[in-house]
């Protein structure tokens, strides 16, 4: 884990996000982004953008090879799927993130969990609507692997995947600088069904630094 030296006071935008709400806004190139876990235990659906050209985007598969790890934390570098530098974890007081558990829709909550799950709110709305929001051209074809900032994923030695409680507390913070212009697009995961968020969603706080 690595702490940042920046001053939230320093912000120069800041906002909350309340619990299954989303949020999209554009980061340029040099500024520095914090997702803060205010409450603690809650997940940060997350997927990132070109602004220049939203069909390049990030890729997991590309993180994952380009630092020969699962799990993000500080030093990460986090690929676009035209392998491009999206942006780079500076600074992590969780420890780890997940890239491989993706993001809740209600067609898994039905598959996973039960029938009548189907009416709940998932990330895969709220990503649509953040997108409409922001006139990007997207469905839901276009929504590819996210990023879960602060949900703990543990991988079993059979490569399967489990949703565990988190590892994170209130006031844990992941921080990143912006190697291009982006537009970041979050889901605070509504999930209900699953250890992911304490069973309790919460509310998270984004800074951006210039």
């Amino acid at each position: 884990m690595k702490d940042s030296t920046l001053d939230p006071a320093t912000a120069s935008f800041r906002e909350i996000v309340p619990a299954g709400d989303w949020w999209i806004h554009e980061i340029k190139k040099g500024q520095t982004f914090r997702i803060v876990d205010l409450e603690g235990n809650q997940a940060a659906d997350t997927l990132f953008f070109s602004a220049a050209d939203p069909t390049e985007r990030y890729s997991a598969d590309r993180t994952i090879q380009e630092q020969a790890a699962l799990y993000l934390t500080a030093g990460t570098r986090l690929m676009s799927t035209g392998g491009n530098v999206l942006l780079e974890i500076t600074a992590d007081t969780c420890g780890r993130h997940d890239t491989l558990g993706g993001a809740c829709s209600r067609e898994s909550n039905t598959m996973r969990y039960a029938h009548d799950k189907e009416c709940m709110h998932a990330c895969r709305d709220s990503f649509i609507r953040g997108a409409q929001e922001w006139q990007i051209e997207l469905t839901k074809r276009d929504l590819t692997c996210n990023i879960n900032f602060f949900m703990n994923v543990p991988v079993t030695p059979a490569g399967e995947l489990r949703f565990a409680d988190g590892i994170s507390a209130p006031g844990r913070y992941v921080e990143m600088v912006a190697h291009m212009d982006v537009i970041c697009l979050i889901s605070n995961c509504p999930q209900l069904n699953n250890p992911c968020n304490g069973w309790n969603p919460t509310p998270i706080e984004v800074l951006i630094f210039d």
